[in-house]
């Protein structure tokens, strides 16, 4: 049956067979923003539409109010399942997602996400799958936990150094996937009268609005370049306070501005992680230049210290975390060529990365390179936490000797770290990103809370931590370990933050994995993304979310476990951890493992055992798990690490370089917890030496579906590097957006990933179709590009509309009919949006001359105040279902006691943003008094 009807009417009916994983390139800032009518009686959840461009279905959201440009993408979700990601309007309300038609699904269940937060319900700001009923109150939140001991060291604590604050702007230069030229300006805060080479820092801001109008509360854009009365937002000097401190202690540190990736990186597939990482990778060619030859740098330089490139940190905060982790990647293993958009040579040496509150879309760390990573409780952007990735990621990818550490700042924003994000301080207008609810505050986030910082608090805790990174990993100050490996140890420059860590790697070792291999008993093994609640580590209607679980490109993920632990009285179990072969604790003073316990559940106490091969057990001692304040609103199941010596079992002859069990029985009254992992944990921090690497990049290739034959291409994917390693490839099924994955096996110059890809040619109208493939490195590998595929692109003529009137001209309460009929039929559905315009001539039919049924369908208005048809905004949108050509459209009239002239009203075909389409259809309809 042929259809037309308002948008979205009984729209799920037709989404039920539409469906799709398209690219995820498309994140912010479109080309224009389209015009929206209101909707009734949609069938789609409050503020979703079902529209059209070019024929091709699309997702519509308008949000209730503007999404400010963020660092986290927007992402359409039906159920546990990622549609993908729209292009926001410039309105920064309406997001768009073209659909692609495939076998039926199921998308009742539609959400809009922003890493891991509900914007489409008010009411719920929760990771992925975390739905609270309205029964689930949230438990109050803990009291703030009495300060940790003090480090050896205060890295907070200014240097002997003075300092000097200078800047640079260089030519613009042009970047990977990016149409415009891309800023190349910095400011530099350095130590006056510093002898020698000084070590570097450098600082990339995340994804902001790019320009603001002087003197116009909240008139910022995400344009690139600005447009006329606009300036750019100085995003890049809001990290002065951290600058300044860094270069009191001997750094010469330089801030990035990165506004012009941040206008254009909705068009790149990677979000703009690799042209953030050739702009990084391009300053640091300067610098080496400018070490080499200081004549060269720019005059403001010149009393700047020489830069010693062989000691370099990198500090990214959001999406500025995932670029300078791609530059810490593409420094060590090259990118392809013609994704690179650095210059020269490598003539550097990364040292350590600090990751703020950072995006991992491909969820890749770079494991030989030490990284801290800063998790804000509070955080409102990237709401999911998912930079844990940088930690858990790295797990037996490489060597192992790298320092990976998780730094959870409780009550700290996203914004705040950066001076120029936050309001009373920034040039540009600023906000606090935790959205907050005068109605219902959060216990954890709003302003005022006892667990809630300052924004000066948290920007003096920032700063800490990143002197504290840049002490352990440039420094090799083995006295600042404590306060980032999970040793529980604080620095006092940040107090009043309560500032927590976990890591790996390092002096860690023998690990008890729950990713591989493994048998448990008394608690089970829970995958960490999974629509199946039975498989779940967390129940979809629990409030709150992990880090430790946050998605990626697939609503099913094959490794990531963790151990589910449930219990109602102490010592009712005993859940133990059995890997596929034994684990060496050889050398190591204590066992580290890393829990999780619901926030807000107090101290839960755990006895901790482990068995040898030969059957012998030590009861090590008993340890106790600290929860995290936290609220429905908050990432906050985050696992603590706590530590009990191997005494005990070196006590009992236990052979430590063959345990073959952990066991944990928890001693409180009921509860739930969650084993991330456990590690023989030694002190001190090893030398780290990347290996030598295979890199994968996908990439994505074009091709026409041709007219007739069957042919057949290949994801193109390339493998560079050195040695062997071994990846997981997830092919997305086009119709579904469901994955199947498998292991394979990479080396350079083979063509280990061939995922194939049939397409059969035809002559009859379709859309673009894309068959894309997700990469993640799992032993001995990294990956670069995870993500792309193979687009098959539409070459045959959308089918020619002609219209026909079989009513044109009626009485008043008769219907006017007109009679659509395509050319010829299509292999997919076709929608063509109508708009009803003023007539060219003569009266005009009102709102009270139709069929107020009608009326309120098209428009959702009622007949009062009586107006012309065209000032209702009507649309209406003819859907042409697979193999149709005709469709009969009518609009009732009504008879009335008012003697009027002929009245008329007239449709034009449009496009998807109410423009006039060249040479489309165009049909009046006239109405005339009763004789």
């Amino acid at each position: 049956m042929i259809r037309a009807r308002h948008i979205g009417v009984t729209a799920v009916a037709l989404l039920a067979t539409l469906a799709g994983t398209p690219g995820l390139a498309a994140a912010q800032q479109p080309p224009g923003t389209r015009p929206s009518t209101t909707l009734s009686d949609t069938g789609l959840p409050p503020g979703w539409q079902l529209t059209a461009q070019g024929g091709r279905p699309e997702l519509v959201w308008h949000a209730p109010a503007p999404v400010p440009m963020g660092d986290a993408r927007v992402e359409f979700h039906a159920g546990e399942r990622l549609l993908g990601v729209p292009v926001a309007g410039r309105d920064g309300r309406t997001f768009r997602l073209a659909l692609e038609r495939g076998r039926p699904a199921d998308l009742k269940d539609l959400r809009a996400l922003a890493g891991g937060r509900r914007l489409d319900a008010p009411d719920e700001h929760r990771a992925p799958g975390r739905r609270t009923p309205p029964s689930v109150t949230p438990p109050p939140a803990v009291a703030p936990a009495a300060p940790a001991p003090a480090g050896a060291v205060d890295p907070g604590r200014p240097g002997a150094y003075r300092t000097l604050t200078s800047a640079y702007d260089l030519d613009p230069v042009a970047l990977p996937g990016l149409p415009r030229p891309v800023e190349m300006k910095a400011v530099v805060v350095a130590p006056k009268n510093a002898a020698g080479r000084r070590p570097l820092a450098l600082f990339l801001h995340g994804r902001h609005a790019t320009c603001y109008k002087p003197g116009a509360e909240d008139d910022v854009t995400g344009d690139w370049p600005c447009a006329d009365g606009y300036r750019p937002i100085p995003s890049h000097r809001g990290y002065l306070r951290d600058q300044q401190l860094l270069a009191s202690q001997g750094y010469v540190t330089v801030s990035i501005s990165a506004n012009g990736v941040n206008g254009q990186d909705w068009q790149a597939e990677d979000g703009g992680a690799e042209a953030r990482s050739s702009l990084v990778r391009r300053h640091l060619a300067d610098w080496a230049d400018w070490a080499a030859h200081p004549d060269h740098a720019p005059a403001a330089l010149h009393r700047v210290p020489r830069a010693d490139l062989s000691r370099v940190l990198l500090v990214g905060h959001s999406r500025g975390g995932e670029g300078v982790n791609r530059a810490a990647m593409d420094s060590l293993y090259p990118p392809p060529a013609d994704q690179d958009g650095a210059r020269g040579p490598v003539r550097w040496t990364i040292r350590g990365t600090v990751l703020v509150g950072p995006t991992i879309f491909g969820q890749n760390p770079v494991a030989d390179v030490p990284s801290a990573t800063i998790l804000p409780g509070c955080d409102g952007d990237v709401s999911d936490l998912q930079g844990e990735v940088y930690v858990d990621g790295t797990r037996g990818v490489s060597k192992g000797t790298a320092l990976h550490s998780a730094v959870y700042v409780v009550g700290a924003n996203h914004n705040f770290f950066n001076s120029e994000w936050t309001p009373g301080q920034a040039e540009a207008p600023a906000s606090d990103d935790f959205w907050d609810d005068e109605q219902e505050r959060d216990p954890v986030c709003s302003p005022g809370s006892a667990t809630r910082l300052t924004a000066d608090q948290q920007h003096r805790a920032g700063a800490t931590y990143i002197a504290a990174a840049a002490r352990l990993f440039v420094a090799g100050d083995d006295r600042a370990r404590p306060l980032l490996d999970g040793t529980g140890l604080r620095a006092p420059s940040a107090d009043p933050a309560r500032v927590l860590t976990h890591a790996v790697g390092a002096g860690r070792g023998g690990g008890f994995l729950p990713d591989g291999p493994v048998t448990v008993t008394g608690g089970r093994l829970c995958s960490a993304v999974d629509p199946d609640p039975a498989v779940a580590c967390l129940d979809p209607e629990v409030p709150g979310s992990s880090p430790h679980f946050a998605g990626w490109e697939t609503d099913r993920e094959t490794g990531r476990r963790a151990v589910a632990l449930t219990w109602t009285a102490p010592g009712g179990t005993t859940a133990a951890l059995r890997p596929g072969a034994a684990v060496s604790l050889a050398g190591a003073r204590s066992l580290a493992l890393r829990v999780i316990v619901p926030p807000n559940s107090g101290s839960t106490p755990f006895d901790v055992a482990v068995t040898d091969a030969s059957g012998h057990r030590a009861a090590l001692g008993r340890v106790t798990v600290d929860a995290l304040p936290g609220s429905g609103r908050t990432a906050s199941s985050w696992a603590r690490e706590v530590r009990v010596p191997l005494t005990a079992a070196t006590r009992a002859g236990l052979d430590l370089r063959h345990v073959t069990a952990l066991a944990l029985t928890p001693r409180s009254g009921a509860g739930r917890a969650w084993l991330v992992d456990a590690w023989g944990w030694r002190p001190g921090t090893p030398a780290v030496r990347a290996a030598a690497l295979p890199r994968v990049d996908v990439g994505r290739t074009a091709v026409k579906e041709g007219d007739t034959g069957v042919r057949t291409y290949t994801v193109p994917v390339r493998v560079s590097g050195h040695g062997s390693g071994q990846v997981r490839v997830y092919v997305l099924d086009p119709a579904t957006g469901h994955a199947r994955d498998r292991l394979v096996t990479v080396r350079p110059g083979r063509h280990d990933i061939d995922v194939p890809v049939t397409v059969r040619g035809d002559t009859a109208f379709s859309y673009d179709v894309q068959h894309d493939i997700a990469v993640k490195a799992v032993r001995g590998a990294v990956v670069g590009a995870h993500r792309g595929g193979v687009t098959v692109e539409n070459d045959d003529p959308m089918p020619a509309l002609t219209v026909t009137p079989t009513a044109g001209r009626v009485t008043e309460g008769q219907a006017l009919g007109w009679r659509m009929t395509l050319s010829e039929p299509s292999a997919v559905d076709i929608w063509l949006p109508f708009r009803i315009v003023p007539v060219t001539e003569g009266a005009e039919l009102s709102t009270k001359d139709v069929d107020p049924r009608w009326l309120s369908e098209w428009t959702g208005e009622e007949p009062d105040p009586e107006r012309a048809l065209s000032a209702t905004g009507a649309w209406v949108w003819l859907e042409f279902p697979a193999g149709s050509t005709r469709y009969d459209l009518g609009l009732p009239t009504l008879t009335d006691q008012v003697a009027e002239p002929a009245e008329s009203v007239r449709f034009e075909q449009t496009d998807d943003d109410g423009r006039p389409v060249p040479g489309g259809a165009a049909f009046t309809g006239t109405v005339t008094d009763t004789p």
